[in-house]
């Protein structure tokens, strides 16, 4: 019997392929999972009181170096979030060709947009830093800090609504993936879900307080251990992944099965 591995070393060629992938978009996951908690809720979260912008102002004069690393923290998640979407797109191109590339540039979109939105934050740092004491009270500065705060929120929920979308033809791409149990499919979309809902519902509702991401992340977690497992044990089917000679669309579902 011809050993398929020798008969055609494209095959786990591929396969390695794959596993860089699968490991590029883990390293990236798990990174945004520690800089983005540590910039909203350890650093913003603290400073800023939504309903006084005195406090506001002084709380980041006060703080601008953790001010600074937030944003910078920020700025780093928004590059990571294009590696990820690079990464997932040759993951899932097999099963649909073209929805992984309309899922890839939705993360792209979602990570521009956040990164203008985070332009307001720097804004913020340039108005609060090196103003003197008087200046920090003035009802001014506190108004431009006001503003930029509630610009940045507003740029952040429309940015949120674009990453649910993402998340969601994510979740069915990996629904339909054989490297992927449909579980996790269907937490992402759930995922994608709770986050489109929070960010419509801020954008669209006066007095808006729920949370629903709060607790449908679970898939977004447990996708990235799945990723760090095919990272390290390789796909369960080499042929899904396409050849030189294939083009995105050929490798199918169903040729891989």
């Amino acid at each position: 019997m011809t050993d398929r591995s020798m008969a055609d070393p494209i095959r786990p060629i591929a396969d390695h392929s794959k596993r860089k992938f699968a490991l590029v978009a883990a390293i990236g996951l798990l990174l945004m999972a520690i800089l983005a908690p540590f910039a909203q809720f350890g650093v913003l979260a603290n400073l800023i009181v939504p309903t006084d912008a005195a406090t506001t102002t002084n709380n980041i004069a006060a703080s601008i170096e953790l001010f600074g690393a937030a944003v910078a923290a920020f700025s780093v998640v928004a590059i990571l979030d294009v590696a990820v979407a690079w990464g997932m797109y040759v993951l899932l191109r097999p099963v649909n060709g073209r929805a992984a590339l309309v899922v890839a540039w939705l993360r792209v979109a979602y990570a521009a947009v956040f990164a203008y939105a985070l332009l307001n934050l720097i804004d913020v740092a340039q108005l609060v830093n090196g103003a003197s004491a008087a200046t920090l009270q003035s009802d001014q500065l506190h108004t431009q800090v006001a503003t930029s705060v509630t610009a940045f929120r507003n740029g952040w929920d429309l940015a949120l609504a674009i990453f649910g979308l993402h998340l969601i033809g994510l979740g069915a791409l990996l629904y339909r993936s054989v490297d992927f149990p449909r579980f996790l499919g269907g937490l992402v979309v759930l995922a994608g879900i709770g986050y489109l809902a929070d960010s419509l519902g801020r954008i669209l509702v006066p007095g808006y307080t729920l949370t629903i991401s709060t607790f449908t992340f679970v898939g977004e977690a447990l996708l990235i251990v799945w990723l760090f497992k095919l990272a390290i044990k390789g796909t369960r089917s080499p042929e899904s992944f396409p050849t030189v000679a294939e083009t995105p669309t050929v490798a199918s579902h169903a040729v891989a099965s």
